[in-house]
């Protein structure tokens, strides 16, 4: 899946949900996507939260295969900043 497919599915997740913040998805040499409220789009900027992860792990975590908690837990998913924006982000997608 491409950066800009995988924005494309959050956006259409986060539409109507009511995220109002603004997180970072850093995939490493793969690229970003950042999230400003109810928007998801490939690029780099500032963000209330830095979640930094593998492309390969991200896709599992937004298909429902690899559970937020656990990645976090295990060191497969890394957050920097407001971890409560993080923790938003998870409920809503």
């Amino acid at each position: 899946m491409s950066l800009d497919q995988i924005a494309a599915k959050i956006d259409q997740r986060l539409s109507g949900s009511g995220f109002d913040r603004s997180v970072k998805i850093d995939l490493g040499a793969d690229g970003a996507i950042l999230i400003d409220g109810e928007s998801a789009a490939v690029g780099n900027g500032d963000a209330d939260c830095t979640i930094t992860m593998s492309k390969d792990n991200f896709e599992s975590l937004i298909a429902g295969d690899l559970n937020p908690t656990a990645a976090f837990m295990t060191g497969k998913m890394k957050v920097a900043g407001d971890m409560s924006a993080a923790m938003a982000l998870s409920q809503a997608l």
